[in-house]
């Protein structure tokens, strides 16, 4: 295993479960399930991917578990659950017999910069720590400082900004985004997903020049060893098809060195999300309750 797509969805489209997908957004209005995204892995050799929650219920963590009991190319999930509750500690046992469930994503985007500072949010990612468990960090550009005030309250646990961070790409709103990614990046245990950038940009003219400054900057701060490619399907599909926004970031990489490319393109994911290791949160957690 060397080649992972560290980021993508999968869904049974409703109205109701996903409202996050708006009516410009129509090509995502439908079901989108491993059988679909099999055959792009298989054409561009990916030999796995990490699927991501998209709605914000245990119900999904649940189906995408089940997924991956059914389905060898889904290698790990990131799933949800309520990081806020009292009763995290019973969420989490819930899981614990499973070894691809790696991490959980919590949609900051969507809340106000003082959710994520409230005591106890900081302690359910904490207990997420405690277990093992790494957490997604999805938030807008404008919340990057909060961010950072957010992590210097954390203990050492693996982090990894979604998206690079979702920098306005399309309006070329840039310096802002590259003074926190700095600040950022000196948090050793923040890594970041080089995903999502197409649909920041303009979907329907976006050119890779205009995308390369972005991965130039986080290349910088993080240093390969901390990227990881992700590919945001279907999402992406939007502004790209799925061969498309692969080239678009190993071929960035490639010009860098091999082993940047290696790194990015699989190598960090796998470490990052612990792919090649058997966990034992069930004996931990049932420790500690």
């Amino acid at each position: 295993m060397k080649r992972i797509d560290s980021h993508q969805h999968f869904w049974r489209y409703t109205e109701h479960d996903y409202p996050w997908i708006e009516p410009e957004m129509a090509r995502l209005k439908q079901d989108y399930l491993p059988e679909n995204l099999a055959p792009l892995l298989q054409q561009n050799n990916i030999d796995g991917c990490i699927a991501v929650q998209a709605r914000e219920s245990v119900e999904e963590t649940r189906w995408l578990l089940a997924l991956a009991e059914q389905h060898s190319e889904i290698k790990a999930v990131v799933g949800w659950v309520d990081i806020c509750s009292p009763d995290l500690l019973d969420q989490l046992q819930q899981f614990s017999a499973s070894n691809k469930l790696k991490g959980f994503r919590h949609v900051l985007q969507g809340q106000c910069n003082e959710f994520m500072l409230q005591p106890n949010f900081i302690n359910g990612l904490k207990t997420l720590a405690e277990h093992g468990y790494s957490y997604d960090i999805l938030v807008h550009a404008d919340q990057l400082s909060t961010v950072c005030q957010l992590v210097e309250q954390l203990p050492c646990m693996r982090l990894v900004l979604d998206h690079i961070g979702k920098p306005n790409i399309a309006d070329d709103e840039h310096l802002v985004w590259m003074q926190q990614i700095n600040k950022l990046a000196s948090y050793p245990d923040v890594y970041c997903k080089v995903s999502g950038m197409v649909t920041e940009a303009d979907l329907n003219h976006w050119q890779a020049q205009q995308i390369e400054p972005y991965l130039a900057h986080v290349s910088q701060c993080f240093g390969h060893n901390r990227l990881m490619f992700g590919s945001d399907w279907p999402v992406c599909l939007l502004a790209a098809d799925y061969q498309r926004v692969i080239n678009l970031v190993e071929q960035y990489f490639e010009k860098i060195s091999e082993e940047a490319s290696r790194a990015v393109m699989g190598h960090t994911a796998i470490d990052f999300y612990q792919l090649n290791q058997n966990d034992n949160k069930n004996k931990r957690i049932s420790n500690a309750i």
